[in-house]
């Protein structure tokens, strides 16, 4: 059986003696805004998860993981009117959004602790193509890390909810993924010898993207699981509240007290403490719209995977 490293369990991190170094190094995401914190954690997540796709190295992984939590340490020095801009950024301003780079290279390099993770922050905006930034790094000159990172980071960033765009659902997201990892048309002479002596490449590895596809896949298959088990919850509820609406109705009709007070006894038998008799109508409504909800949002889930499996890269 092939073993699964969970870079969020406990138990692994303490296996690893990175209880304190971990804190030491991810202590840097406190000064981050909350939207970027949150991001990182989201691409290490993926990164990590990518890593486990790949048949990294728990070593690796674990490395991995703690350069993509870092990745965007830079924008601590990003002026708060740039990174939260809800607009596009103008040239000028994306100029200044790229050194972040830069900047958290420089914070990890001047930090011992924090020097081993350094590439992450440099690299993770490179391409393969070469037209990344902040170097414009070619190829396998690339850290292995940044390249899994970049895209980590791209699919959480375009899938992300954010102030000043649309958000993108997950197959629009991977096939624009798909068109980054496509060779783009060179041009002029120096793109075309640079592209050729490349092989072709685009701007993001397709082993690293096909990899992302199954964590999409896996993660979308664990939901539905977790929703169908939500579902047959619901479909419980649903024949508790109308076998207990029947004697309501019957209540309703009865003519003489003590037959009111029988039935009424009765559905007691079916309601939880918090529930009346007399509100059964509406949550028996309440429940039927939550279960027609969610099983049409499990069948855009199965669509989903299917979508998925389609693309082609």
């Amino acid at each position: 059986m092939k073993e699964v490293f969970d870079f969020y369990n406990s138990t692994s991190i303490k296996s690893y003696n990175l209880d304190d170094t971990i804190r030491y190094q991810l202590k840097m995401l406190d000064g981050l805004d909350a939207f970027t914190r949150r991001h990182s954690e989201n691409v290490a997540n993926i990164t990590c998860r990518l890593c486990e796709k790949l048949g990294m190295s728990k070593g690796f992984t674990v490395y991995c993981t703690t350069c993509a939590y870092l990745h965007d340490v830079g924008k601590i020095f990003i002026p708060p009117a740039v990174l939260q801009k809800p607009s596009k950024l103008t040239d000028e301003e994306y100029e200044i959004m790229k050194t972040h780079t830069s900047i958290g290279y420089k914070i990890c390099m001047n930090d011992l602790k924090l020097r081993p993770y350094a590439a992450g922050a440099l690299y993770h905006h490179e391409a393969l193509d070469g037209t990344g930034y902040p170097h414009g790094v070619l190829g396998n000159k690339i850290p292995y890390e940044a390249q899994i990172i970049r895209v980590a980071d791209e699919f959480e960033a375009i899938t992300a909810k954010r102030q000043y765009k649309t958000h993108i659902g997950v197959v629009d997201a991977l096939n624009i993924l798909i068109d980054h990892a496509r060779p783009t048309v060179a041009k002029n002479l120096g793109d075309a010898v640079k592209k050729a002596s490349l092989g072709g490449v685009g701007k993001i590895d397709k082993k690293i993207l096909k990899a992302l596809f199954k964590v999409i896949i896996d993660d979308t298959e664990y939901e539905i699981v977790a929703r169908t088990d939500y579902l047959e919850f619901l479909k419980k509820e649903i024949k508790r509240i109308g076998d207990a609406q029947k004697y309501y109705y019957r209540m309703q009709g009865a003519l003489t007290q003590d037959k009111k007070e029988y039935y009424r006894a009765e559905i007691k038998c079916y309601l939880k403490p918090h529930e009346e008799p007399e509100k059964l109508p509406q949550i028996l409504q309440e429940f039927e719209e939550a279960y027609k909800i969610r099983k049409s949002h499990i069948t855009k889930l199965y669509d989903e995977v299917k979508q998925i499996k389609r693309l082609r890269i």
